[in-house]
């Protein structure tokens, strides 16, 4: 429709100028002596403007001709970034699908041909590492290095990356630290350095690491907690020896945390191989106060010293909620033995046979009869242990 528009109007232009021209009876006349031309000027006017036009169209063509060395150079470098940045592309592909080979080629023909050399390197660099080839990662390493202006925290961060995987956590941890300094900790870099100080074994690092990705939203309070706890616990038993110690770092724990399962168990077993009784006893109050555990509460039976009657009087208060938990049981008959309730120790020895025979219970009890003085009873228990192997 728009063409027929144009044509229309073209036609219209053509019969008006026609029909102008009838009417104009002038003329120009050109002298150059000895030479006069006489023209009309209707002619003048078409060989003025057919004139205009081609001296336009020689001078494009000129102009055209002599750029045109110009736009075939620029042609080949627009094919040629195209080719690269299209190998680039692969390159981040065929590394996400797990391709490294195809990857270190596409990568090495984008950095040849100067297309986002740092961000070629680096892709090389991976695809070099997951290939497993020294010489490569070497190669690429140094033309990463090279390019480092637009890509060191980049760089460091992938060889952060690749040094966890390698199992080369130290190096990671410097890089880590680089990292840190330059630009603050970020989610990616705090889980590489959660994953680092776990294998170094700095518990510390670990619990601050996984509060922080806790509280950014990057572990969920599911995959925190055992990783707090599991570092709480190997932070017990290297203060296993350090009574004091130990005791002071269980009381800075948050509640939440010391609240983890088996963790109360572990703090138990570390204060009581370091001789704090005292401090043993109220871990594992407190912690069956807030969760029963038939492990647990048979560790209250080695708490020694203090107030024997105050323990015997709050473990038969557990007893009227777990009756027939065994592990109570025996603890009570040997906190009982402690205070020379011979009777009352006896029966709960009994008590806990009944339930669920053990050679513990079994050898507790002989040896109760055998300070009573009824040596057949206690060699009929001693044979029932040794029988239970």
């Amino acid at each position: 429709m728009r063409a027929l528009l144009w044509l229309l109007t073209l036609g219209a232009l053509a019969v008006g100028l026609a029909l102008a021209a009838q009417y104009n009876d002038g003329y120009a006349l050109l002298v150059l002596p000895p030479w006069r031309v006489e023209l009309s000027l209707n002619l003048l006017v078409v060989m003025v403007v057919v004139g205009f036009l081609l001296g336009y169209l020689l001078l494009r063509a000129i102009s055209l001709t002599l750029a045109l060395p110009a736009r075939v150079r620029g042609f080949r470098r627009e094919r040629q970034r195209k080719k690269a940045e299209g190998a680039l592309r692969e390159a981040v592909l065929f590394w996400l699908g797990g391709r490294y080979a195809r990857s270190l080629s596409n990568a090495e023909l984008a950095w040849k041909a100067g297309h986002a050399p740092g961000l070629s390197a680096l892709i090389a660099l991976a695809a070099a590492h997951a290939l497993r080839d020294a010489e490569k990662i070497i190669e690429w390493r140094k033309r990463a290095i090279a390019h480092d202006k637009d890509i060191h925290g980049a760089r460091l961060l992938l060889e952060a990356q690749l040094a966890v995987e390698s199992r080369d956590f130290t190096e990671a941890l410097v890089l880590l630290n680089q990292i840190e300094q330059q630009s603050g900790r970020h989610i990616v870099a705090m889980r590489l350095g959660l994953r680092a100080h776990r294998a170094v074994g700095h518990w510390d690092q670990v619990v601050h690491l996984a509060r922080q990705l806790r509280k950014h939203h990057a572990l969920t309070d599911i995959q925190a907690a055992p990783l707090i706890a599991g570092a709480h616990r190997e932070r017990l038993r290297a203060l296993a020896a350090d009574g004091h110690g130990l005791a002071s770092y269980w009381d800075r724990l948050p509640e939440a945390e010391r609240n983890a399962p088996g963790l109360a168990l572990e703090a138990a077993r570390c204060m009581l191989k370091a001789g704090e009784h005292a401090a043993a006893q109220q871990v594992i109050e407190d912690g069956l106060d807030e969760e029963w555990s038939s492990e647990l509460v048979a560790l209250y039976g080695d708490c020694k010293g203090g107030d024997v009657l105050g323990r015997i009087a709050r473990a038969e208060g557990w007893l009227q909620s777990n009756p027939r938990d065994t592990a109570l049981l025996l603890v009570l008959g040997r906190l009982c033995q402690d205070k020379q309730l011979w009777g009352k120790a006896q029966s709960y020895f009994e008590a806990s046979l009944s339930l669920k025979p053990s050679r513990t219970a079994h050898i507790a009890l002989a040896q109760l009869l055998d300070h009573l003085e009824q040596g057949e009873l206690a060699n009929r228990h001693y044979r029932a242990a040794a029988l239970l192997n």
